[in-house]
């Protein structure tokens, strides 16, 4: 299995694993516990691991939500808690998570193993959330050490996608539309929303680009883990919905 093969075949579970612990009510509710207001934690949390840095600059890194909703949800949760406070409170709600939601079957300890190995030896150019979340404390449970690297994985592959998106010439809300048109409002986009279809072919393009890209950085891994981590993964998004 090739790298990009293999980047290809664990794009759905790389984009979707860790996204469950941002999606789940619970964690704003602790988020609210500690003074944050709703998707304040969000922006505050994913963006802290860049540091105290200004509105545009978290914007520039999320490339796919509104600006406008970035910078106003960055500057209204300034008060609550240092950025770095911010970003280990977020990554603690993953880990909390995990402990709570991963089903104890799997082999998580393995897959931890392997994520992390591509993590460490990641290039972090194009990927500034990939390159912030990398410094923060790995836990050492398997779980929560899973999670934990599965989604620096995603925000490596996040950052993949966002400059192909870029180089494309697809704006970032037509990007959205052609794959989650259900998350535009909740990025900040108000309606209307543009039609998908005629940035969809770019949209292909571009996904083929991010395998590209992403596959490179799984190259780290030799064929045989690499056909293993793609076991794991479509294995692990099969038990977790």
């Amino acid at each position: 299995m090739t790298p990009e093969e293999a980047a290809e075949a664990t794009a759905a579970a790389v984009g979707s694993l860790s996204s469950h612990f941002m999606l789940d009510g619970s964690t704003y509710a602790k988020g609210g516990e500690m003074g944050f207001d709703g998707m304040d934690f969000y922006v505050a949390g994913r963006g802290g691991v860049l540091g105290d840095v200004d509105g545009d600059v978290v914007s520039a890194a999320f490339v796919f939500f509104e600006p406008h909703t970035v910078r106003q949800r960055w500057e209204s949760s300034r008060p609550v808690m240092s950025r770095a406070d911010a970003g280990a409170a977020f990554a603690r709600c993953g880990h909390e998570w995990a402990r709570e939601h991963l089903p104890d079957e799997l082999d998580w300890n393995r897959v931890a193993e392997l994520a992390g190995e591509v993590v460490a030896r990641a290039n972090p150019a194009g990927a500034p959330v990939f390159a912030g979340w990398r410094r923060l404390p790995v836990p050492d449970d398997d779980k929560a050490r899973a999670l934990h690297q599965l989604n620096a994985l995603r925000e490596l592959r996040m950052g993949m996608h966002g400059a192909s998106v870029i180089a494309a010439g697809i704006a970032p809300l037509e990007a959205l539309m052609v794959r989650t048109p259900y998350m535009a409002g909740l990025f900040g986009w108000d309606e209307p929303h543009p039609d998908p279809e005629p940035a969809r072919a770019a949209w292909e393009q571009a996904e083929a680009a991010t395998n590209r890209a992403f596959g490179a950085h799984l190259a780290a891994l030799d064929d045989s883990a690499r056909k293993e981590l793609v076991r794991l993964l479509a294995d692990a998004q099969a038990a977790t919905g």
